[in-house]
């Protein structure tokens, strides 16, 4: 036994991956991976079983649990944005290299497309029965909706914009909230659970709408997977031309919510203005000596 353990030891040696950036990436795509696995995972089930299987709320928690998991997963090595998003906003933050943000968006949104295939494949009797063999994405036994967001009936383009820039605005504020020490300390171990939470309100409270999205690489990868499994044009063309709603809108917002975040919160602490005076003393002194 201890000579098979070595010799499994060897060879997972033999896979070890060295360059820092790959490593990020593979770990992104895994903690989308995980993230869409059990979020459309619950949706499949409840839109399946035609809500006999669990309900609104249940989609709401899967996604919800799925974030915390896909955090878990990823955050020790490339700190679990899993949003291109997210990415955007901390490489404007100056935390994350603007090099990276291609990189890690391209992964999240491989991620979230080999999750949705995991979910089809898992649920494919199931998506049969439902919609009598026809993949549609709009109508009584429509099923796209498990994998990407689609607008209700009443949303027009440009509210769908507004809804999910304030929804991913909502998001950053409470990500960078918890990532804030200054502000409040929380344990590492708690912030993945706390990630969770700032879905789940977001989903119970600004849901109804568009599915609140709030990821283009949650929604695109997924969107992408329907269209070469059968579900066709029609994952482009509904509501109007929705689908760049996800990916620009929460950009977008995020940008927004980081701005407001750091404009009425971070930037006040008595750590960050020691630091500006710091600053400004040290001009004022790099001043006197070339003055004299």
């Amino acid at each position: 036994a201890a000579e098979g353990k070595t010799r499994m030891e060897r060879l997972l040696r033999k896979c070890r991956i060295k360059n820092m950036l790959v490593r990020e990436c593979m770990a992104e795509c895994l903690g989308v991976y995980v993230l869409i696995l059990f979020g459309c995972g619950s949706a499949a089930q409840v839109i399946t079983s035609q809500e006999r299987n669990g309900q609104y709320l249940s989609i709401n928690l899967g996604f919800a649990l799925g974030v915390t998991f896909g955090v878990f997963v990823s955050r020790g090595v490339s700190g679990a944005h899993l949003n291109p998003a997210v990415t955007l906003s901390l490489c404007s933050l100056g935390r994350c290299r603007w090099i990276k943000l291609p990189f890690y968006a391209f992964f999240q949104v491989l991620g979230a497309f080999l999750a949705a295939a995991t979910v089809a494949l898992q649920y494919y009797d199931a998506i049969q029965m439902y919609s009598g063999g026809q993949l549609t994405v709009t109508g009584p036994t429509s099923t796209a909706g498990i994998f990407s967001t689609y607008p209700a009936d009443y949303l027009s383009v440009w509210g769908g914009v507004i809804d999910q820039v304030i929804g991913t605005a909502a998001l950053l504020l409470c990500i960078l909230a918890l990532g804030d020490q200054s502000n409040t300390f929380i344990p590492d171990h708690f912030q993945p659970l706390l990630a969770g939470a700032s879905v789940l309100v977001i989903g119970v409270s600004m849901g109804s709408n568009s599915g609140y999205a709030l990821n283009p690489a949650r929604d695109f990868g997924p969107r992408v997977f329907t269209y070469i499994a059968g579900w066709g044009e029609d994952v482009f063309r509904a509501g109007g031309g929705w689908w760049w709603v996800p990916i620009v809108a929460p950009c977008i917002g995020a940008l927004l919510g980081t701005l407001v975040y750091e404009l009425l919160v971070e930037v006040h602490h008595p750590s960050q203005m020691s630091d500006d005076q710091n600053l400004c003393l040290e001009d004022s002194t790099r001043k006197i000596n070339v003055g004299s």
